[in-house]
C-alpha cells in the first residue's frame, strides 16, 4: 500500500473505505443515490461545466479503484470522458413523479462501471415542465456528510451569484487536502444547527482518540453486538432480489416538526423517527401481521467528525442498532420510547467500535469481512439516515433546487432504508426497498405525513404546563370524536 501511494495518480485507500467497496454484492450495490428537482429547465452544458469546474475539483473523481490490489487503492482513469458520466435523458409518458421513481430505481439497481470511476449525475430534461437531476456516487468515496458537502459546494446561494468563492484550480487529494475544499465549509456550517438536534457523537477533535485512551473495551462493545438477539421475522426480512424501488413523499415543514419537539420535550430527531416508526407500524397492520410488542432494530449512522472540522472525502461515521419500537399504537407513547432509545444511544460506544470494527475488516481477507456483515444484518431490519441539508434554498447550474432527497445502501441482507433530509425549512423522507420484501414502497412513504399529522394533533390536545400523559391525550382525541361524531 505504501508502494502504491508512491506511484503518481495512485493513492491508498483508507481500510473503512475497501471495506466499503467490498461490501458490494449483486443483492446490495453500495451505491448513495440521490434525486435533485427544478421546476425550471437545466442546462445540460452549464450541469456539465459546473461538474467539471467543482466536482472534480477533487482528484478523486478523476480515479478509479482498483480492485485487482491486494488493498484498496484508487487510481487516476487515463481514459476519464466527463460525457461518460454526466448523461442527459428524457422521461417516458407523461413524465410525472411516477416516472421519475421508476428512472431513479433502475438506477439504483444497476452497478456503476468498475472500470471507470464510480459516479454519475443524470440530467432528466423533461420532468414536469422542469428538470431532475439523479446522483449516483459509489459509498467508497465518502459517506452522506461528506457527499452533502461536496454537493454545496457545486451550488449557489442565489441565481448566477456564488458565495463560495471562484472554481478555477483543480484540488489534490494529496496528504495536504484529502479531497477538502476551504469552501465547502459553507456546506457544513448549513446544517451545523440541525446537527445539534440529530444524534451524534463526537464533538470535538479528538474525541473518539480520547475514547480509546480512555480505556473503553471497544472489543467488549462488539461482543455485546454479536450476542443480540436476531431480529424478529416480518416481511421486511428474508431474501433479497437485485431490483431496488426507491418513493419519497411530500415535505414536512421543519418548523412544525421543531415544534411539536419543544412541545412535547422531544427533539427534532426524536419527531421525525418516531413518525417513520409508526408509518411501518400502521404498513404492516394493513398487510396482516402481528405488531403486538414488536420491536425491529434500525441501524443509524453517527457522524464520527468533529462539527467544525474541514470537509473530507472518505467515510467517517459509526454505526448504533436503534430499537424502533412499531408494537406501540399509540404515537405519543411511541414518541416517548424513542426518545428515550435515543438518549440512551447517546452515550453509546457503538459507533466508534462499528468505525474501527470496519476499518479492520478492510484490512482482513473478504470473507472475513462478509462473515461479519451477514452476522450484524442479521440483527437490524433496516437503516436510518438522518442528513442535515442547507436551511435556505440553493441553485446549481443557474437553477433553483426545489425538492432533494437521498437513499444510502444497505449492506448484506438488510433490505429497507429510510432517509431524512432536510432542506429549505422542510424535511424530506425518502425509502429504499427491495422489491421481493417491499414491492411497493409508495405504500409506507404515504403514511409518514400521516403519523407526523397524529402527533401534531396530541401537540394541540396535550396540556402545556407540563408533559403531556400519552393515555390522557388519547382519551382526550375519542371524546372529541365522539362529539364531532
Amino acid at each position: 500500500m505504501v508502494l502504491d501511494a508512491l506511484i503518481p495518480g495512485r493513492d491508498s485507500m483508507s481500510s473503512v473505505d475497501t471495506a466499503w467497496l467490498r461490501m458490494e454484492s449483486p443483492t446490495n450495490l453500495m451505491m448513495i443515490t440521490g434525486v435533485m428537482i427544478f421546476e425550471e429547465k437545466v442546462a445540460y452544458a452549464r450541469l456539465r461545466k459546473v461538474v467539471r469546474e467543482r466536482f472534480l475539483r477533487f482528484e478523486r473523481f478523476r480515479q478509479r479503484a482498483d480492485r485487482d490490489a491486494a488493498s484498496g487503492v484508487w487510481k487516476e482513469d487515463p481514459n476519464f470522458d466527463l460525457d461518460a458520466h454526466v448523461q442527459r435523458v428524457a422521461l417516458p409518458g407523461k413524465a410525472d413523479k411516477l416516472a421519475l421513481q421508476d428512472y431513479a430505481s433502475d438506477l439504483a439497481s444497476t452497478p456503476l462501471d468498475p472500470w471507470k470511476p464510480m459516479w454519475q449525475f443524470n440530467l432528466v430534461e423533461n420532468f414536469q415542465g422542469g428538470s431532475a437531476i439523479v446522483i449516483r456516487i459509489h459509498h467508497a468515496y465518502a459517506d452522506g456528510i461528506a457527499l452533502i458537502q461536496v454537493l454545496m459546494a457545486m451550488t449557489e446561494t442565489q441565481e448566477g451569484n456564488s458565495t463560495r468563492g471562484a472554481a478555477g484550480t483543480r484540488q489534490k487529494t494529496s496528504k495536504q487536502a484529502q479531497g477538502g475544499l476551504p469552501l465547502v465549509n459553507y456546506g457544513l456550517k448549513l446544517g451545523a444547527t440541525l446537527w445539534q438536534n440529530s444524534l451524534h457523537i463526537v464533538q470535538e477533535p479528538g474525541a473518539a482518540a480520547n475514547l480509546v485512551k480512555s480505556g473503553v473495551d471497544l472489543a467488549a462493545e462488539l461482543a455485546k453486538l454479536g450476542l443480540l438477539e436476531d431480529d424478529p421475522e416480518t416481511s421486511f426480512k428474508g431474501d433479497l432480489g437485485t431490483r431496488k424501488r426507491v418513493a419519497w413523499a411530500e415535505p414536512l415543514p421543519l418548523e412544525e416538526v421543531r415544534t411539536i419537539g419543544k412541545a412535547l420535550g422531544c427533539t427534532i430527531n426524536d419527531v421525525l423517527l418516531a413518525s417513520a416508526a409508526g408509518a411501518l407500524h400502521s404498513y404492516l397492520e394493513e398487510n396482516g401481521e402481528s405488531t403486538d410488542g414488536l420491536v425491529i432494530r434500525a441501524a443509524v449512522p453517527v457522524n464520527l467528525r468533529p462539527l467544525d472540522a474541514p470537509a473530507r472525502l472518505g467515510n467517517q461515521f459509526g454505526l448504533v442498532l436503534l430499537d424502533l419500537p412499531i408494537g406501540i399504537h399509540n404515537p405519543l407513547e411511541r414518541l416517548y420510547k424513542v426518545h428515550e432509545n435515543m438518549q440512551a444511544l447517546k452515550a453509546s460506544r457503538q459507533p466508534l467500535a462499528t468505525y474501527l470494527l470496519l476499518g479492520a475488516l478492510g484490512l482482513g481477507p473478504k470473507q472475513l469481512q462478509q462473515a461479519a456483515l451477514d452476522m450484524l444484518s442479521q440483527k437490524t431490519s433496516l437503516v436510518m439516515t438522518n442528513v442535515p441539508g442547507p436551511r435556505e434554498p440553493l441553485y446549481l447550474a443557474g437553477r433553483r433546487i426545489a425538492q432533494q432527497m437521498f437513499w444510502v445502501p444497505s449492506s448484506g441482507s438488510v433490505g429497507l432504508g429510510v432517509s431524512i433530509l432536510s432542506y429549505d425549512g422542510r424535511v424530506q423522507f425518502g425509502l429504499i426497498a427491495d422489491q421481493k420484501r417491499v414491492p411497493d414502497p409508495g405504500a409506507i412513504i404515504s403514511r409518514f405525513r400521516g403519523e407526523f399529522e397524529k402527533l401534531l394533533l396530541m401537540t394541540l390536545m396535550a396540556p402545556w404546563d407540563r408533559r403531556p400523559d400519552p393515555q390522557e391525550v388519547a382519551a382526550d382525541l375519542d371524546r372529541h370524536r365522539a362529539l364531532l361524531a
